[in-house]
């Protein structure tokens, strides 16, 4: 596999680290937690190979870029820094394949600017339209109560070397035999005080988010971007039946693909299978221009 180039970009008073492979249109790749921009490695291959500029960011507060000046992580800041990042790489139209944190930030993103996010994908998280509070996803997301404790969590987080990290994927991808190389950059990006307050910071944003109105229209209102979904069928984080009404988040066309025999990490359980429907979905680089 060829090396993806690391490069940065200053994008509203954010210095953002990237791996860039490709040329043509841009497709921007948004990594979830915990996880980082290597995950999406393999996609930015599959992408340049068809004709696009795949890139695929450090998330605001994950080394190496830099920490949110403003301690910033709402769902509206995190659609905004997309958008400045497609502004400051020269796209006026771009598409977006988001991961967890990465899907929502995508979500936002086609919210505020429909006009330039020419298609999304997004994988393992719905919109928060359709996201309904039901005990077994109670139960699934019990880590989001935790992380609005202070100080704690990221004591737990960081116990034994990072072990919190690996039950998370172990239980969200239980069918996935990851390698401790494939979780290292991970660990290695929230081995600082700062960055784990900055992912964790993500979560603890959530409230205020929904509380402010801004916030709240772009991340509930309805989406007019072509658009399609992954969903896990042994997702332990967020269950598949949470996928059930996805389509009515959306007044464009849209798409969800169940994913049988992958969890949360789907596009790196099942590279194959995902990427072919991804490609598909994308068409030819022409369709961005």
């Amino acid at each position: 596999m060829t090396e993806a180039r690391l490069r940065s970009v200053e994008v509203d008073g954010l210095r953002v680290s990237y791996f860039e492979r490709g040329k043509g249109p841009l497709v921007l790749c948004l990594h979830g937690f915990p996880d980082t921009a290597h995950t999406f490695l393999p996609t930015l291959e599959v992408l340049a190979s068809r004709g696009f500029r795949a890139i695929a960011p450090s998330m605001r507060g994950y080394p190496p870029t830099s920490l949110a000046p403003d301690g910033d992580y709402s769902i509206a800041r995190l659609g905004k820094d997309a958008l400045a990042l497609a502004e400051a790489l020269g796209a006026a139209r771009f598409a977006i394949v988001g991961h967890d944190w990465g899907a929502t930030a995508g979500y936002a993103a086609a919210a505020l600017a429909p006009e330039r996010v020419a298609k999304l994908a997004t994988a393992a998280v719905p919109h928060l339209r359709v996201q309904r509070a039901t005990l077994d996803q109670a139960r699934r997301s019990w880590y989001i109560g935790f992380f609005q404790l202070p100080v704690v969590p990221e004591r737990v987080v960081r116990r034994n070397g990072f072990a919190f990290l690996d039950k998370l994927w172990r239980d969200w991808s239980p069918g996935w035999r990851y390698t401790p190389s494939d979780i290292a950059p991970v660990k290695e990006a929230l081995a600082s005080d700062a960055a784990l307050a900055a992912a964790l910071g993500y979560y603890r944003a959530l409230p205020r988010s929904l509380a402010d109105a801004e916030n709240r229209r772009v991340a509930f209102g309805r989406l007019s971007v072509p658009a399609l979904t992954f969903a896990g069928v042994d997702d332990g984080c967020m269950g598949v039946r949470s996928f059930d009404r996805q389509s009515d988040a959306f007044v464009g066309p849209m798409r969800t693909v169940r994913l049988e025999g992958a969890g949360h990490f789907m596009h790196r359980e099942v590279p194959d299978r995902f990427h072919r429907e991804l490609v598909e979905f994308l068409g030819s680089a022409r369709d961005l221009r």
